[in-house]
């Protein structure tokens, strides 16, 4: 019998409802969605003034229509591959539930992502659609941190493959303090996903230590410390089990995951490089991927939405190495555009679609009560 049609009897640990609706609010996405604007446009702009803009926004009109639409098409394969670094774990954990579902999970991933500070919206907004279609919230942050997991294994080693590859001459200045800053929250992360992954009771035993701290701090709090200890301490063994499962039945999964993310990745950085022609500029394609992949790095953890400020700034002056300053802003634009904009435009859809409907659902709710 073939596994990925057998499901998997995993605990169920499905959360209330009202749980789902925590994990982000339209507050929160109009806030951050109006700090990336005003961020991205106002960095945009400087570079415009500094950089000749008008040659840059003549360059913008002169773009084969052959090379945007390759990018399309490489934006759409980001998009796919996304969605099934996903999809292999939830396809084996709910075989009936559709890939479009996974693909809707990913691109609100990359808007909440994009809408909160280090992408700290990205995995609840990814876990919010799969609850909202089923999926337990156990099982949904599982899958969650696994890929999660890829991503902060991945991230370093390219970083450092980068920095062998790529000439040394654009990593002065204040390149080498934004990638010790990258390093470091990549270094603490790993360490707790493989802390959540391989030793998961270990956090439950240290919050059990946590939570005594904080009793004998605060006494008058100890009913409401300890029942979130106990409930906290009852999902990380579920969630022990569930990995479990899926290590031992499954082995294949995270190699794959990691395989997925790494041609994910490659994709990404190859964009840039289609970009570049696009505009004229023919250079060499690993020193195009390294550059990208130190970007990348430096802006993971950035305290703004989606990086922005920061990503424009590490555009516009390593790629200032290798690009014509006239075509500078261009290519950030276009750099961003296909790597963060458009995405997150369908992300955006998606969310918004989903909150007016589960908006509905309640004022439906409470029409039915008020009739009773």
């Amino acid at each position: 019998m073939d596994s990925t049609n057998t499901p998997i009897n995993i605990p169920d640990s499905n959360a209330p409802e009202h749980k789902a609706n925590l994990l982000f609010s339209k507050q929160l996405i109009i806030k951050g969605t109006i700090w990336l604007c005003l961020i991205t446009i106002a960095t945009l702009a400087a570079i415009f003034f500094y950089t000749h803009g008008y040659a840059s926004l003549k360059a913008l009109t002169q773009i084969k229509l052959t090379y945007i639409l390759l990018c399309l098409g490489m934006l759409f394969i980001d998009l796919m591959l996304g969605s099934w670094r996903n999809h292999i774990y939830i396809r084996v954990m709910y075989p009936r539930l559709s890939h479009w579902v996974s693909f809707q999970a990913n691109v609100s991933n990359m808007f909440m992502g994009a809408v909160t500070p280090a992408h700290g919206g990205a995995g609840p907004a990814q876990m919010y659609i799969y609850m909202r279609n089923g999926v337990s919230f156990l099982n949904a942050f599982t899958v969650t941190l696994v890929n999660y997991g890829a991503t902060l294994i991945f991230m370093p080693l390219a970083g450092l493959a980068a920095i062998m590859l790529m000439d040394s001459s654009y990593t002065n200045g204040i390149i080498p303090s934004l990638l010790k800053y990258g390093f470091s929250f990549f270094a603490v992360f790993l360490l707790a996903f493989l802390l959540c992954f391989w030793k998961p009771l270990w956090i439950g035993f240290l919050l059990r230590r946590l939570t005594a701290l904080l009793v004998s701090i605060f006494p008058r709090k100890k009913q409401k410390l300890t029942t979130w200890n106990e409930k906290t301490f009852a999902n990380i063994q579920q969630y022990q089990q569930t990995c479990s499962l899926l290590l031992k039945k499954h082995p294949w999964l995270f190699p794959l995951s990691l395989l997925i993310t790494i041609v994910l990745y490659l994709n990404k950085y190859c964009m840039q490089y289609i970009i570049l022609l696009g505009l004229g500029v023919h250079t060499d394609l690993i020193q195009v991927i390294s550059i990208q992949v130190l970007i990348q790095f430096m802006i993971y953890f950035a305290p703004s939405p989606g990086g922005s400020g920061f990503a424009e700034l590490s555009i516009s002056i390593l790629f200032g190495k290798i690009v014509p300053s006239h075509l500078v802003a261009a290519f950030t634009l276009l750099q961003r555009s296909f790597l963060l904009f458009f995405p997150s435009v369908i992300g955006a859809v998606t969310v918004l679609r989903y909150l007016n409907k589960q908006a509905q659902e309640v004022k439906s709710v409470n029409v039915l009560k008020i009739d009773q």
